[in-house]
């Protein structure tokens, strides 16, 4: 047989390695920016000073949450999952990767994608759904962008010479098919203009809100979990220089894992409007994770049986083991929290925010810093410059997540213990809500110092891959000398799976069967049976003021901190009001139900403070709220509405099933003008001062001069003025 020899493409190998590099660097420190802004909301003030109110919002804590988790997720989990990729995919087919050409357009069409978050996100150009927040046209790009990656992936295993495929490769090609999957029905909306960037969802209320955590918790799943575990099978084996525990475990592990991990996203809508059937899948699915979650767990920690003396002395291992535990400990919450007793306690409190970071920075964070380590070493062809910073970044991270995650514990049980405390007469024990958020400030701080002491850790681990990489000597071209293997025909003793290794092709349809199967299941009957979503008379469309309200309100980013829908609980309808229903949502495009309440829900707002009270809130919260940590918006005050675009938001929303009325269309800037001169005369009434406030501005600016009643602010007081009051009539 002729030996041939080849060199690996290590090139994209360390590109994708800086970049994540890079943008754990923006991810972390947005992270600390919104962590910094929930105990002390004044820091755009102190940032900007006078200058705030001309800011348009790129120091909102809504709009810096969606970059920090989008960032985190895409562009810190995302680089390091091509960064391995590339590198194990390469050796684990003994074939160089499928085309440079396409390597390079995924390397810089996935930065460009991130780097166009960073743009719209500041500037407010959302959709409000998460980790989906990007509007249409990024869509597209990243759903191109990891087409080509595909490509690339299946064309490397087409032209392999080993012939099975390991298990890191299933991994990763049941990720691509999933989030091709997830990406692409999660994202379909409509355009209000090929022009525009504004879009709204195809789905509403329900249906949407359904769409949306199918997708989001599968985001997770197959983003944050499944490839990363795909790394965990290659790294953790060659770190260790021990072969994985148990292929057959491995089997069951892929197998059930992506099977059931598609039913589960419902379990993030108990209690709230969606059937009881789809609630209730998503328990029973949550539950059963724990088992396939386990076996993976433990595949990855007995792998190191044996062994562990060389555990204790080697940093990288050490971040494996943690990080592998950190998964272990998140699939078993994450089920738990599932079950409708945990759910009714933790859901909309900080208690889910604590489970996501320990996934993120202990599963993913740690992951990531082992096989960045290990890398290095291999890139460079040189030693760790300096085991002793390693040790000091390992247990700096173990503190920060410790300090990160266990305050916020404590903080969500008493904040869910306030929620629903009643006293002896049946009132509510705190029925002002502030007074719930000023009692877990405490626990807000310190979550930041744990989130700091992890990013300084992570700045030492920069400094030392930065000497690391001065010692050695990056390898451009890898030799490798393999041969050709040749297709057999199947023996009749050999097992299914081993014959379906050497089919890559049948191998990614059998998986996409596998994760398209729950969702379907779940979904289609949710979007075609009407007794699922039950019509109320009362229900109407919001009007065109309120919809370009609704508008702003989806470009702050406001569902980050408020909910918008009412639990059938004892507490929550005394608090806030009736509990919400499936009807109520008929119109929304798309559902803003929000999954934390740093504030109080919105879902009945309408009419609950007066017209001055919504003014002077947005303006400055401590102003009519005292203690509140919710950030000012003043640009919001002086920004003149921009109706440009309301009639072809009218026309979309009318594409999508809301009856508007020709009629209704035609004189629909005036009947704006109506509901703005009716709330502006009302805040007047209410607030005398600012009438002088306001007639004072038109002297001063003259031509400049934008009317109370053109401005954006009254377009947001008109829809949360108008929310709940269908309902409530």
């Amino acid at each position: 047989m002729k030996i041939e020899t080849n060199y690996y493409n290590n090139r994209i190998v360390k590109a994708f390695l800086y970049a994540t590099i890079f943008w754990a660097i923006v991810g972390f420190f947005a992270g600390l920016v919104i962590a910094l802004l929930l105990f002390y909301p004044e820091l755009p003030e102190l940032l900007l000073g006078s200058r705030l109110k001309y800011s348009q919002g790129i120091m909102g804590f809504g709009r810096w949450r969606m970059l920090h988790t989008s960032t985190a997720v895409f562009a810190f989990v995302g680089n390091v999952i091509f960064t391995g990729s590339y590198y194990s995919l390469q050796r684990l087919l003994k074939t160089r990767i499928f085309s440079d050409i396409l390597s390079w357009i995924h390397f810089w069409g996935w930065q460009i994608f991130i780097f166009f978050t960073w743009i719209t996100f500041l500037f407010g150009i959302n959709t409000s759904k998460e980790y989906a927040e990007h509007e249409w046209p990024i869509d597209i790009w990243i759903f191109c962008i990891w087409i080509i990656y595909g490509i690339n992936m299946i064309g490397s295993i087409l032209k392999r010479k080993i012939q099975h495929l390991y298990v890191s490769i299933w991994f990763f090609l049941g990720t691509w098919v999933a989030v091709a999957m997830l990406h692409l029905f999660n994202n379909l909306e409509l355009p209000i203009d090929l022009l525009s960037f504004k879009s709204y969802s195809i789905y509403a209320g329900v249906q949407d809100a359904l769409m949306q955590w199918w997708y989001g918790h599968n985001a997770v799943a197959f983003i944050l979990t499944t490839p990363i575990l795909g790394l965990m099978y290659y790294f953790v084996p060659k770190a260790s220089n021990q072969p994985i525990f148990s292929y057959k475990l491995s089997i069951i592990h892929f197998w059930s894992l992506i099977f059931i991990y598609i039913w589960a996203g419902p379990h993030h809508l108990m209690y709230t409007s969606l059937p009881n059937w789809a609630q209730m899948l998503g328990t029973i699915f949550s539950i059963m994770l724990i088992a396939p979650s386990w076996g993976g767990m433990l595949n990855g920690l007995l792998t190191l049986r044996g062994d562990w003396d060389k555990v204790k002395k080697d940093p990288v291992l050490k971040f494996f083991v943690v990080g592998i535990i950190c998964y272990g400990m998140a699939t078993f919450e994450g089920p738990m929290l599932a079950t409708k007793t945990l759910n009714s306690i933790a859901h909309f409190t900080d208690w889910i925010i604590a489970h996501v970071h320990l996934g993120t920075l202990g599963w993913n964070g740690f992951m990531a810093f082992g096989i960045i380590y290990w890398l290095t070493q291999k890139l460079w062809n040189t030693k760790l410059y300096s085991i002793s910073l390693a040790n000091i970044h390992f247990w700096l991270g173990m503190f920060g997540i410790i300090l990160y995650i266990f305050p916020l514990y404590c903080g969500s049980v008493l904040q869910a213990e306030m929620w629903k405390k009643f006293n002896p007469d049946g009132t509510l024990a705190y029925k002002n809500f502030l007074d719930t958020v000023i009692s877990i400030i405490p626990f807000y701080k310190i979550r930041f110092i744990g989130g700091m002491i992890y990013f300084i850790g992570f700045i030492i681990m920069i400094y030392n891959l930065y000497k690391t990489m001065k010692t050695g000597s990056f390898v451009n071209e890898e030799a490798f000398q393999c041969i050709h293997f040749y297709d057999k025909k199947i023996e009749k003793k050999e097992k299914f799976h081993s014959w379906l290794e050497q089919k890559p092709i049948q191998f990614t349809m059998l998986s996409f069967i596998a994760v398209a199967i729950g969702g379907f299941i779940e979904i289609i009957p949710t979007l075609v049976i009407k007794s699922n979503v039950p019509t109320i008379s009362s229900i109407k469309p919001y009007k065109a003021l309120e919809l370009e309200g609704r508008d702003l309100f989806v470009r702050e980013g406001c569902n980050a901190c408020h909910s918008a829908q009412v639990r059938p609980f004892r507490d929550e309808v005394v608090r806030y009001g009736e509990y919400s229903k499936a009807g109520e949502f008929i119109y929304d495009h798309p559902f803003l139900w929000g999954s934390k309440r740093t504030g109080p829900d919105l879902a009945r707002e309408g009419g609950k403070n007066p017209n001055s009270w919504h003014f002077n809130h947005m303006y400055n919260p401590r102003s009519t709220s005292p203690g509140s940590i919710m950030p000012r918006y003043p640009w919001l005050i002086y920004n003149r509405l921009d109706r440009s675009n309301t009639e072809k938001k009218i026309k979309a929303m009318v594409k999508l099933g809301v009856p508007y009325t020709l009629e209704y269309i035609k004189n629909m800037h005036q009947d704006m003008d109506i509901q703005a001169n009716k709330i502006v005369s009302n805040i007047y009434n209410e607030y005398p001062s600012l009438k002088k406030e306001i007639e004072r501005q038109k002297e001063k600016e003259k031509d400049k001069f934008i009317p109370l009643e053109k401005r954006e602010i009254i377009a947001l007081i008109a829809y949360l003025q108008r929310l709940g009051i269908d309902i409530k009539s």
